[in-house]
């Protein structure tokens, strides 16, 4: 016997006891009324005077004479059924907001209505319900609870849905009185609104948080359709949401290792789908913690892959505000798993970046055409970015976090949404310290991912130090050091002829080249690789020429050690230029033939760039 039927039959024996107080006790009765297990010793008469139901059943068993009625499935139980008998007696009592539902579902279902008495119980019920509860809000929600029970009669009957209506009317009622309260004139004598004054209109959300999932819901959809503001829409999913989800401490509790109970967790998982569906289409209606909460209590509950690809869409929307404790999602599926959810922030990354590929195709001015490295589509990048980089950062000593799921976490976002990589250096280098065991070609992969142009002159103190790094990112970080010494010392000196050769990169910040447009920023890419490319093909012409130079220099070792030979050594040794500068003395080139051979090599290099 589950607890609402002991309730009805409590309920039943209350009434036994208390209908001998208002019954004749001087007339014998003549019927017994059995009602979900509780009986009352009536009436005909009365009883037929004012029951369509009733007369019918005494009147097809008027040769039995007919001396007990069981009364199946009664709407509000024996109790509902004690009030509709004191109404055939004539015996006074009030009708309120929390007995009219069931007033006016037992007078349908014992058909007390105008055909077969004038001011019958449901004409009563009625002309309450119509002039008192729907003009007043919390009679409404009121009256929704007691329905709960009394569904689909109260449905039929059009109670709940003339409740419904009335809450969505007032509450837009209220919403509107509540903006013109905030109008006020400015000093120039105009009408503005007020955003500083507090909002009234917005009273009901804590009364609606008692109704049943499925009242809410329709609640929530009709003052959609009022117009209802998004921001009010939201404010009262999440107060429903903090009484529904909370209430389980067993669901919330991370150290707790019991199952929840079956039929907690079904409501639960209801709740928190019937809640996404409700989400209003607006961004920042809710709060982007409240989404990342919601998505956590999806995947623990195990709601529809719809429910959650929602909530990702409308968190990848909205990803520029969220916080690193928001990403840190707890793996709730294998024991043996990550710590954390790593595949769902990869999908809320894709989200984020293809919205914020459609948000640019709809402009009229697109990246690729944009100057301004402050638009809200790149702001939002840079965010983000540094969002990522943070989280990997995170998730990186985690020991079963694969190569292969961290690498897909640091290439989602688009290779201009850095402007610096020490961040992303940063968390490479705890990756490697955690996962001593990689391969070179996986080191090799893994480093591949950063920029090291980009990196600060900090960052790349570091890892020039970095024993973890594989030998060929090392020698990028020394040979991008080595350049930006140089462009550090040529800019010291006042003379044209010293400007550095690169003066477009800014290799101790970054910024500029990561704030420009992909496409500007992909031609002075290749600019830059092919004054690189030069430069090495002159370096290498260098040592050439002082590869020669030392054998000559052996040469003459051999034949003289005269005072004349080491004047002519240090001529030549003076003739030589390490970073390959030339001087204003015409020193550039040891002779003719090297001159000539650099040229040739410089021609081949750029040809196999070009």
């Amino acid at each position: 016997m589950d607890k609402h039927q002991q309730q009805q039959l409590s309920l039943a024996k209350c009434s036994r006891q208390k209908y001998s107080e208002w019954i004749f006790r001087d007339v014998p009765s003549d019927i017994t009324i059995e009602v979900n297990g509780g009986t009352f010793a009536l009436h005909k008469f009365p009883l037929v005077s004012r029951s369509g139901r009733i007369r019918k059943l005494v009147a097809e068993h008027r040769d039995a004479d007919i001396s007990r009625v069981e009364l199946l499935n009664l709407p509000g139980g024996a109790e509902a059924f004690e009030l509709a008998a004191k109404f055939c007696y004539g015996i006074n009592f009030e009708i309120t907001s929390s007995n009219v539902a069931q007033l006016c579902c037992v007078s349908e279902y014992l058909e007390m209505t105008e055909d077969f008495s004038k001011d019958n119980l449901g004409s009563r019920a009625e002309e309450y319900l119509e002039s008192i509860v729907c003009k007043n809000l919390e009679m409404c929600v009121e009256v929704l609870q007691q329905c709960e029970n009394l569904i689909p009669l109260a449905d039929e009957l059009r109670i709940v849905s003339r409740c419904i209506d009335a809450i969505a009317s007032k509450a837009c009622a209220e919403q509107i009185a509540s903006s013109f309260s905030r109008l006020e004139y400015s000093s120039s004598g105009r009408l503005h609104m007020n955003k500083q004054a507090k909002r009234e209109g917005d009273w009901w959300i804590e009364d609606l948080s008692v109704l049943r999932i499925d009242l809410y819901q329709r609640v929530m959809t009709a003052m959609k359709c009022r117009g209802v503001r998004p921001e009010s829409i939201g404010a009262s999913l999440v107060n429903y949401a903090q009484k529904e989800l909370t209430k389980k401490s067993s669901l919330w509790n991370p150290s707790s290792q019991t199952k929840v109970d079956l039929i907690s967790t079904g409501h639960e998982r209801l709740v928190v789908e019937t809640i996404v569906n409700l989400l209003p289409v607006e961004k920042l209606a809710v709060p982007i913690t409240f989404l990342f909460g919601l998505l956590r209590s999806a995947v623990m509950l195990d709601c529809t892959i719809a429910c959650r690809l929602d909530l990702e869409r409308r968190i990848g929307s909205q990803l520029d505000v969220a916080t690193l404790d928001d990403l840190l999602i707890p793996s709730f599926r294998h024991a043996g798993d990550t710590l954390f959810d790593v595949d769902t922030v990869q999908r809320i990354l894709v989200n984020f970046s293809q919205q914020d590929d459609s948000e640019d195709d709809m402009e009229d001015a697109s990246v690729f055409e944009s100057d301004s490295p402050h638009s809200p589509s790149q702001t939002a990048l840079f965010k983000v970015a540094k969002l990522v980089d943070n989280y990997l950062a995170e998730i990186a000593p985690d020991a079963n976090l694969k190569l292969s799921k961290f690498m897909v976490i640091a290439e989602t976002l688009p290779t201009h949404a850095r402007t610096v990589h020490d961040g992303l250096y940063r968390a490479i280098d705890i990756y490697l310290k955690a996962h001593q065991g990689l391969s070179d070609s996986d080191r090799k992969k893994l480093c591949k991912l950063i920029d090291f142009q980009k990196l600060s002159q900090e960052a790349g103190a570091h890892a020039a130090q970095n024993e973890r790094l594989p030998l060929q990112a090392i020698v990028q970080v020394l040979y991008f050091e080595q350049i930006r010494l140089r462009n550090a010392l040529c800019c010291s000196y006042a003379d044209d002829d010293h400007k550095p050769m690169h003066n477009s990169w800014r290799i101790g910040s970054g910024a500029l080249s990561a704030a420009m447009s992909p496409r500007d920023n992909y031609a002075s890419l290749r600019r830059e690789n092919r004054e690189l490319k030069l430069e090495l093909a002159r370096l290498r012409m260098r040592l050439n020429d002082l590869e020669k130079e030392h054998v000559c220099m052996k040469r003459d070792m051999q034949k003289s050690h005269s005072r004349k030979f080491m004047s002519s050594f240090s001529k030549k040794i003076g003739k030589l230029s390490i970073f390959g500068h030339s001087s204003s003395r015409g020193s550039s080139s040891p002779s003719k033939n090297s001159h000539r051979t650099d040229s040739r090599v410089i021609e081949r290099t750029c040809a196999s760039t070009d």
